[in-house]
């Protein structure tokens, strides 16, 4: 797995964790199972394939794509939810 993969898989796992958030505050259901259904298979996804890269420059790039993941899905979340 490349720095690539991590930016990417951050960046969509905290994304659908901030989609998730907002589906709580929100009360939309129907939304949060599936959305947890995803999160969880991208989390394993993240953890054993981070586990061959180890730590260095993986903090940067799953930072930058958290950050990114969950400003576009707060954004979003807004857009689609209405």
């Amino acid at each position: 797995m490349t720095y690539a993969f991590v930016f990417l898989a951050t960046f969509a796992f905290i994304g659908l964790k901030s989609w998730q958030q907002l589906n709580v505050v929100r009360r939309a259901y129907l939304w949060i199972v599936p959305t947890s259904m995803l999160m969880e298979a991208i989390e394993v996804f993240l953890i054993v394939n981070v586990m061959n890269l180890g730590f260095g420059w993986n903090v940067f790039w799953a930072g930058l794509g958290g950050g990114l993941g969950s400003a576009l899905a707060t954004w979003l979340h807004y857009k689609v939810m209405r």
